[in-house]
């Protein structure tokens, strides 16, 4: 069974390839998708700790069944994903003698959705999407949890190219996906490679899993989605959310908590299918009460005085500008694909198209063509890439009396790059045992955003441009090493050569050879695991 996972801020989707229709279908899993009809299931991106010592937690529609969501109970966790890979600052609970971390969260939350999954039937192949703004650290937190899977196949795709191979599109080739869902946002101009009447949304041709039987045999090309452009922020329906939260702790005196957040999310919703909306809540045992109400202008005013629009400007022209530099101009870009739950907001169409034409916007798969396109990396399709960050070295910048950052491999690289990018090193002092560098992914340095805690939510702000966000990937005892001298090493001539390549799943790897001893001490590590 080939399965692809959409795991979201707030909703993951499971879907699987039927290799008897030739498509993509949604699973239902029992007890913890929740069913909304027209074959389409969400599982709620919730968990509930039970016992941490044994893994014991519930997730998804049971989470909310038992209205374990209303609570402000520490052993509750929603909008886990956005602090993976992260650094986030604030109070994270201890729970039966276990430090828990959102990278514990996430885990317990997809290895409980896969073992549901081989409970049904052997899955043999996963595919997971990630946002185009995630770090490495993500990618690699993903990676390990698949290391004790018994899965034979594991890859990863950007959400973006998976919702533009989901959508099916036949006549459309250079597409706009505006992805925009709980925790992120993320723009990508994708250009799909098709033969005259191929369908994407068909197999096409068999890959037998570590052998590609369509190349020579048939003379069948594979079809190629190229990613010509893309931009993103850690931005996201939650924010929308909480700032709906605030106006009504302005305006009302509302308190902030699980239940406020959860009745502001189904008011937002509301407000997408009708200009006034009202959620009103009351407790007969504590006669707890509340009452929130508010009309769809009112909401476009909140938008627009948090500068929502403004960042979605600035973010589709960085898009439309990298697009250029192709040879690519608005009016060359066939479809505008929405996907994700925040796209359904008339607000977001209304601003989409500010830049394209009505009949260009396609929003009829905002939740399933994700999960839908991403299994196409297994039917033939070959996804050409490029990296959104950049890496470099952290030095002593005498000038600005700081550290800084020296770019070693540049945003906008292909991977899997042709050729690794070579360092030498000396040593700086006498009898010198070993290297050190700090290896950091540098986020761009166009303005974005960066997820901290409000009490017990996790919330954004904005980092003005110019500004860097860096996420180091051996900043920890033990992993600044890179190379340990024997013998000793001292300064005159050239001691190291480092080597750094960027992989397939875009997984920074670092080589090290000793330049006087002509040995190699390490071979195509990844760097956010040195030890």
């Amino acid at each position: 069974m080939t399965i692809a996972i959409d795991f979201g801020t707030s909703n993951t989707v499971v879907a699987r390839w039927n290799e008897v229709t030739q498509e993509a279908e949604v699973l239902s899993l029992p007890g913890i998708s929740q069913d909304l009809g027209n074959n389409l299931s969400l599982i709620p991106s919730l968990v509930y700790v039970e016992n941490a010592a044994y893994q014991k937690v519930i997730v998804g529609k049971q989470v909310s069944d038992r209205g374990l969501d209303l609570t402000t109970d520490s052993r509750f966790f929603r909008s886990f994903k956005r602090g993976i890979g992260t650094k986030v600052q604030g109070f994270l609970p201890e729970l039966d003698g276990k430090q828990i971390t959102f990278e514990r969260i996430g885990e317990l939350f997809l290895t409980q959705i896969i073992t549901s999954l081989q409970e049904e039937d052997k899955t043999e192949s996963l595919v997971l999407t990630v946002p185009v703004d995630s770090f490495e650290a993500y990618r690699h937190w993903l990676g390990d949890i698949c290391q004790s899977l018994a899965v034979e196949q594991v890859q990863m795709l950007d959400e973006p190219t998976a919702a533009a191979l989901g959508y099916g599109t036949i006549d459309e080739n250079l597409l706009l996906v505006v992805d925009f869902g709980g925790g992120t946002v993320d723009l990508s101009l994708v250009k799909l490679d098709l033969k005259p009447g191929q369908n994407p949304g068909s197999r096409g041709f068999i890959l037998k899993w570590g052998e590609n039987f369509f190349g020579e045999s048939s003379g069948q090309k594979p079809k190629t989605a190229r990613v010509l452009a893309k931009a993103g922020q850690n931005l996201g329906g939650s924010d929308l959310d909480n700032w709906l939260v605030d106006y009504f702790v302005e305006k009302q005196g509302l308190t902030k908590s699980p239940l406020t957040t959860r009745l502001a999310e189904r008011l937002k919703i509301q407000l997408s299918s009708q200009t006034e909306g009202s959620e009103v809540y009351f407790n007969d045992e504590t006669l707890e009460s509340y009452e929130l109400a508010l009309s769809r202008r009112s909401f476009e005013t909140i938008l627009k005085e948090k500068g929502f629009f403004q960042r979605l400007d600035e973010l589709i022209t960085q898009v439309l500008q990298q697009g250029k530099r192709e040879g690519i101009t608005t009016g060359d870009i066939d479809a505008v694909l929405l996907v994700g739950g925040t796209t359904q907001i008339p607000a977001i169409q209304a601003w989409i198209q500010k830049y394209f034409e009505p009949e260009k916007i396609k929003c009829d798969r905002p939740f399933t063509a994700i999960a839908a396109g991403a299994l196409q990396v297994f039917s033939g399709v070959e996804v050409k890439d490029f990296l959104y960050h950049s890496y470099g070295i952290r030095y002593w910048n005498r000038k600005e009396n700081r550290h800084s950052w020296h770019t070693l491999v540049q945003s906008g690289q292909p991977y899997p790059m042709n050729k690794p990018i070579e360092l030498i090193l000396s040593a700086s002092v006498a009898n010198q045992p070993s290297i050190e560098l700090i290896i950091g992914e540098l986020g761009t340095n166009t303005g974005g955003t960066e997820v901290y805690f409000d009490g017990d939510r996790l919330v954004t702000r904005s980092i003005g441009a110019g500004e860097i966000a860096v996420q180091p990937l051996n900043d920890q005892e033990g992993a600044r090493t890179v190379a340990k001298l024997s013998p000793l090493g001292n300064p005159g001539s050239d001691r190291i050569k480092l080597q750094f390549y960027v992989d397939k799943e875009r997984f920074l790897r670092l080589t090290v050879e000793d330049l006087l001893t002509n040995e190699t001490l390490l071979i195509e590590q990844a760097v956010v695991q040195l030890s």
